[in-house]
């Protein structure tokens, strides 16, 4: 069979790669286990693509284009491509590339290759029949974590990418430290600080950066309409626009607050739309697995408790909190909480909210992979004698209840730290934290 000739143009430059964009690298890191199907997920625009790019460059090692093939599927040419055409692909890179074949490992990088009807079983055979690594990515729409692994039955394995955290930010910026906090000079502490107040407020998508206020507002409200429309909506046929945009907005406005099914239910009824609780729950589903929004539950080993309690909400990136406040206040504490969140995801750490007995909640207990524990409250403004009391509390009230875990509260600035200092809780700034378990 012939090889489609927009492949075999793909095919061309993707082996002879001409000079390519500086990237700012990213901490994700495939994990090194044989045998299996490397699925890359993420919200959109987060910069899957770019990190598909990355490994290709870093694989190719600059005179080895052979070794590595990056090859993009979105393209108007390929509608309806059918699945045989990727077995006339390997075949067609092996007739050019013989030495390799079985020889010497070889990665394949598909961007959007779940717009090929099919691909699932072509790469569980050439994983089989052939030396090489897959790495695959596409929209949350199509390649959803769940379905990768039916897909692939067990042989895929599954890599998230997000938003820029906030040393990829540094980074991005050329401001990167590369010495522990510690050892900073003042004006390399300032210079953080700066770029801190800007991460909570611009947040870490990559096309977002350097944009005016205006331009991001813009930018970022536009990728939720497009999650919205083409994740949600026509991946689902869902019928119910207002009530979804309604919720979205609902979140997006609240960060970091409580929520119940049942109450959103409740306030949707309030707002006229007719929708059931069980449509509720599924449209909030649809937005968790689109990766827009995730939630947290109360930690708790009772399974009825944790489902009938409210779960905390959080938007993908602290940035989408200011592209959609109304309020006009500065809600750097949702977005420092937001940021503190998303970094434990980055992590792969499991998540929970505390209450304790006294009724006190603690932001964070952080379950990490390495079995690792951590106990963290996230104060954006200690100033607040009231304020400060509650979280101090409340973090004392649950480390009597776990004396053996570690536990932190993290404020805005070292001055805030150097403040609280003897209150008998480690306390740094959260970017401190941040860089330090990078």
């Amino acid at each position: 069979m012939s090889l489609h000739p927009v492949l075999e143009e793909k095919l061309n430059s993707a082996l002879m790669p001409g000079p390519v964009a500086p990237m700012t690298r990213r901490d994700a890191t495939l994990p090194r286990i044989p045998n299996k199907v490397h699925a890359v997920t993420g919200m959109r625009r987060a910069g899957k693509t770019t990190f598909l790019r990355q490994l290709a460059v870093e694989r190719q090692g600059g005179d080895a284009p052979e070794r590595a093939l990056y090859l993009s599927f979105d393209d108007d040419r390929l509608a309806d491509i059918a699945a045989d055409q990727l077995s006339a692909l390997l075949e067609e890179f092996y007739r050019r590339h013989p030495q390799l074949r079985r020889r010497a490992a070889v990665a394949w990088y598909f961007d959007e290759i779940q717009l090929v009807t099919g691909w699932e079983r072509f790469v569980r055979r050439i994983l089989d029949s052939e030396n090489v690594q897959v790495v695959v990515s596409g929209s949350s729409a199509r390649m959803l974590s769940r379905e990768v692994h039916t897909s692939l039955r067990g042989r895929g394995i599954e890599t998230t990418i997000r938003p820029f955290g906030f040393r990829e930010f540094l980074r991005h910026r050329g401001d990167e430290p590369r010495a522990e906090p510690r050892r900073w000079t003042a004006d390399e502490r300032s210079l953080i600080e700066k770029h801190f107040g800007e991460y909570l407020v611009e947040g870490g998508f990559p096309e977002a950066q350097g944009l005016t206020r205006a331009l991001r507002v813009d930018l970022l409200q536009g990728y939720v309409d497009t999650v919205l429309f083409r994740d949600v909506l026509e991946r689902y046929g869902v019928s119910q626009v207002s009530a979804l945009r309604w919720i979205v907005r609902h979140c997006l406005r609240n960060p970091a607050g409580s929520m119940s099914v049942h109450r959103l239910f409740l306030d949707l009824k309030a707002q006229g739309h007719a929708v059931s609780k069980d449509s509720v729950h599924t449209l909030l589903g649809h937005l968790v697995d689109a990766y827009l929004l995730q939630t947290v539950p109360l930690h708790t080993t009772s399974e009825r408790q944790r489902n009938s309690n409210p779960r905390k909400i959080y938007p993908a990136d602290p940035g989408l909190i200011h592209a959609f406040d109304t309020s006009g206040r500065a809600n750097i504490g949702h977005a420092l909480e937001t940021a503190v969140f998303n970094e434990l995801q980055r992590r792969s750490a499991d998540v929970a909210y505390v209450k304790t007995t006294e009724g006190f909640e603690v932001d964070f207990l952080a379950d990490y992979r390495d079995g690792r524990r951590e106990l963290l409250q996230v104060c954006a403004d200690p100033s607040m004698a009231e304020a400060r009391e509650r979280e101090l509390r409340a973090l004392a009230d649950a480390m009597k209840l776990r004396p053996k875990l570690p536990a932190a509260l993290l404020v805005l600035t070292q001055e805030q730290a150097i403040g609280l200092t003897g209150s008998g809780a480690r306390v740094l700034p959260a970017y401190e934290w941040m860089l330090e378990g990078s």
